[in-house]
């Protein structure tokens, strides 16, 4: 019409090319996508090592360390935030952005996608863009959380529920429930149409990090002191832990017995101890766990073979990990996993109950312990109605799962309702963005 207000020029076309970061306090997880192909994801170590003999390591350089004893970290993810931006560029400089990173990219050509965990700090949302702009000069980007990325991936294929080839398959998830169990500590996130129902979203300060510290002090006390030696402990803690169906049961099986005498069940290990070979940096660079050799005392295996330091592990393989599901067993004033997905839901319309608990989804390192599954189902089941089904599943791979949600995510048309460019930054300034960020994708009319 003749007159009337200017149409508004169209900005720059999108990148084709986008990178996924699902920038977590232990591992990044990380890898290229485009329009026609997504990259397999790296997992990257998302700290800088410096070990007894004062040699540095950042990110996936840690591979080339032949020696763990004494191994000292600098993490800039605590509590599952990025706080250390010093030591964050650092790291994804060494990954994507020096002449020889192994994922090298040029940020004004690109997109970033960021994973960040729930409930994070305005500031840091803030200095986080600022960074994503001006000191690393992406030309578009998207901050979203994590946990909701997951509804991207498809949901019943995970179920394994039966379709029909002409079955349509949802993306984003219509309903699901999230647990993530990570490095620093395990949230509940309903999810429906791909969005976080934020007033639900619960935490539970429980995560790798915890018990891999609480695994510590009972192997120093009980063994040897293990206090300079964390990467050996989480190795440790990974191989050997599992969670406890039975755990009055397992802990009766463990107990030493009456005073100078041993119960038969300690004696024979009752199928819970083991051995836990330490690595000697020399010829073994990673512990081995064994069958228990009952009868045979650590003191005298040591004796006969003087290349290994034996840990015998016996409740400490599942006291560890149930601090998941009784966090008061070590004073923490929290509710268990089973309690907090009912406290989740307490506060949504009791209608949304039957759908979330049919699709309960859960993701992290933690939830690769033995038996996880089914424990965290048979504590729901005990809190829920019994009208209520509860499916509980894992991904093939619960580490890469997020990351594999923002990828598919970063292809669906959604990306470009959230994403933002460098020209709105410098037009709109940062708090702008923020508040973008923060309103996601709204309710759908």
């Amino acid at each position: 019409m003749a007159g009337g207000r200017k149409s508004k020029p169209a900005g720059p076309a999108p990148p084709s090319r986008t990178l996924v970061l699902d920038n977590g306090a232990s591992t990044i997880k990380a890898g290229f996508v485009t329009d026609t192909a997504t990259d397999a994801p790296r997992v990257v170590p998302n700290c800088i090592a410096r070990d007894r003999h004062r040699k540095t390591f950042v990110g996936s350089e840690l591979e080339k360390c032949k020696d763990f004893g004494e191994i000292a970290f600098r993490r800039p993810v605590e509590k599952g935030f990025i706080v250390n931006w010093e030591a964050q560029k650092e790291i994804w400089d060494r990954e994507f952005f020096d002449d020889k990173a192994p994922q090298r990219c040029d940020p004004s050509e690109t997109r970033l996608v960021l994973a960040e965990q729930s409930n994070s700090l305005p500031a840091l949302q803030l200095h986080c863009d600022q960074m994503v702009f001006e000191e690393f000069g992406f030309a578009s980007y998207c901050r979203g959380n994590g946990p909701a990325f997951n509804a991207y991936n498809d949901v019943q294929a995970i179920f394994q529920t039966p379709r029909t080839p002409d079955t349509t398959i949802d993306i984003p998830a219509e309903v699901m429930l999230l647990i993530d169990s990570g490095y620093s500590h395990t949230t509940v996130t309903p999810i429906v149409q791909g969005r976080p129902l934020h007033p639900a979203i619960r935490r539970l300060d429980v995560g790798g990090k915890l018990m891999t510290n609480y695994l510590t002090r009972l192997l120093s006390v009980r063994h040897f002191d293990m206090r300079n030696d964390p990467y050996i402990v989480n190795e440790m803690k990974e191989t050997a832990c599992y969670i406890s169906l039975d755990f009055k049961g397992d802990l009766e099986k463990t107990w030493k017995g009456t005073r100078g005498q041993r119960s038969q069940d300690y004696l024979t290990g009752a199928g819970i101890a083991k051995d836990y070979v330490l690595p000697d940096s020399h010829t073994r660079f990673h512990g081995v766990i064994r069958d228990y050799e009952p009868g045979v005392s650590a003191k005298a295996r040591k004796g006969a073979v003087s290349t290994e330091d034996i840990l015998t592990l016996r409740n400490e393989r599942f006291v560890v990990p149930e601090l998941l599901f009784n966090p008061s067993d070590i004073g923490i004033r929290q509710p268990g996993l089973g309690d907090l997905v009912m406290q989740s839901l307490s506060v949504l319309p009791v209608g949304l109950w039957p759908g979330l608990l049919a699709n309960i989804v859960v993701v992290g390192g933690n939830s690769l312990f033995e038996n996880f599954i089914q424990r965290l189902q048979t504590e729901i089941l005990e809190r829920v109605p019994d009208s209520c089904i509860v499916r509980v599943a894992r991904p093939e791979d619960p580490v890469t799962s997020t990351w594999l949600g923002a990828a598919s995510f970063a292809k669906h048309q959604h990306v470009e309702k959230l994403a933002v460019t460098k020209q709105e930054y410098e037009e709109n300034g940062a708090g702008w963005i923020v508040r973008k960020f923060s309103a996601g994708l709204g309710v759908e009319s």
